[in-house]
């Protein structure tokens, strides 16, 4: 009996223990494929070229930890990049580093680390404790030339490119910036308050396109705030990404399906997925049939569902004035929304249509919620999406 009920206490122990080492995902900016820049190209269109320099990038996190892990992106890369050194460092109000709180990251106790090609790489622990809705500081030094940046290229958060060398641990000035999450895709936490790991699978509106940069005004930074750290909000929208087909340039990523299992199954501790996606779909030409639309989230949901995950849907906000705009998209947008209002296959339902439309002309976005496109909202706009988000869905 003694032996039974000390076999009972051990495994109680190792399951609390491994509970208590839990990884969950807390930010995330998944990449699309490189792009070479081109003549009259749009800001941002292009991937960055790094050849031994340092980038210093700024994340916020959603929830918290003891702990932390970055993970590194060489996933479209078609050689093996090398990463020379990476720093962390929380920051204050001000986004000044705390005394104390910068770290050495290191790889197999190693300083510096090869990453694959077509691989990404989780680093060592970092034992940094961190508060929900944390500034982070990340400097990563690639001491020879990167080669085709696995990037994410729309962050509305600027990044700061060295001249040449190693920058990781004094100040530079900038010999470039860019929007671009370049070779970072995601950090994870491990040991703070447990609680729903929701990931937000969508395009630019969830990517937070036109908001004010550096600000994490995009309506899921909205949404994390709104929980408090009692859930982390992994932000998985890649601007100009559709659901069934590859975007209209590289940098707008692989379908929503074929990038499904990386940005959503393998967020750790995922448990909830809420999906905004589909505009892009319907403004290419030719467009997809509702029905079409329809049967590719069904295979979202069901392959969430498979494991484990909660799925929300929301409705497709409306975008007459945009310039790929065309009477059959609107006809097909409006028979998604229905089917979307209407379906009993999804855990629940996000009715931002009719946050953002315009009472009056209810193809159009309200005035004052757009960016100025028609297309896109403004920070009024995705706060007030982020507010509309019933909290209740995500128990």
């Amino acid at each position: 009996m003694r032996g039974f009920l000390a076999a009972v206490a051990l495994a109680a122990a190792i399951s609390t223990s491994a509970a208590a080492q839990t990884w969950r995902g807390s930010w995330a900016a998944p990449p699309g494929l490189p792009q070479a820049a081109a003549a009259n190209a749009q800001p941002n269109r292009a991937t960055p070229l790094i050849n031994n320099q340092t980038v210093v990038q700024y994340v916020r996190l959603s929830a918290g930890g003891a702990r932390l892990r970055l993970r590194l992106t060489n996933e479209y890369g078609d050689k093996p990049l090398e990463v020379g050194r990476v720093r962390v460092a929380l920051l204050d109000g001000a986004g000044r580093p705390l005394p104390g709180r910068v770290r050495e990251v290191t790889f197999s106790g190693a300083a510096s680390v090869t990453v694959p090609a077509r691989a990404p790489l989780l680093s060592d622990a970092v034992d940094l404790s961190v508060p929900a809705l944390a500034q982070l500081k990340i400097s990563l030094y690639f001491p020879g030339e990167a080669g085709p940046c696995s990037c994410h290229a729309r962050g509305e958060q600027l990044a700061d490119v060295s001249p040449p060398g190693d920058y990781t641990d004094k100040p530079f000035k900038p010999a470039a910036t860019t929007q671009a999450r370049t070779f970072l895709s995601a950090v994870e936490v491990e040991g703070g308050r447990r609680g729903p790991v929701i990931v937000t699978l969508g395009d630019s509106i969830t990517d937070g396109f036109g908001s004010t940069v550096g600000a994490n005004r995009r309506w899921p930074d909205r949404l994390a705030e709104r929980l408090g750290g009692r859930a982390a909000v992994v932000n998985a929208g890649i601007s100009g990404n559709r659901v069934l087909s590859v975007g209209a340039i590289p940098i707008f990523g692989e379908s929503a399906l074929a990038r499904f299992d990386r940005d959503v199954l393998s967020v750790p501790g995922a448990t909830h997925m809420i999906v905004l996606e589909g505009v892009n779909d319907l403004g290419a030409r030719p467009s997809p049939p509702a029905e079409a639309l329809i049967a590719g989230y069904r295979q979202l949901i069901a392959r969430a569902h498979a494991q484990g995950i909660k799925v929300i849907l929301a409705t497709i906000v409306p975008y007459e004035g945009a310039a790929y705009f065309r009477p059959e998209g609107e006809a097909a947008r409006t028979a998604v929304n229905q089917w979307i209002r209407a379906q009993r296959e999804a855990d629940g339902v996000i009715d931002f249509d009719a946050v953002v439309r315009d009472p009056a002309r209810p193809t159009r976005m309200r005035a004052d919620f757009q960016v100025g496109d028609w297309l896109h909202p403004n920070d009024a706009g995705y706060r007030a999406m982020g507010d509309a988000v019933p909290l209740g869905l995500l128990r």
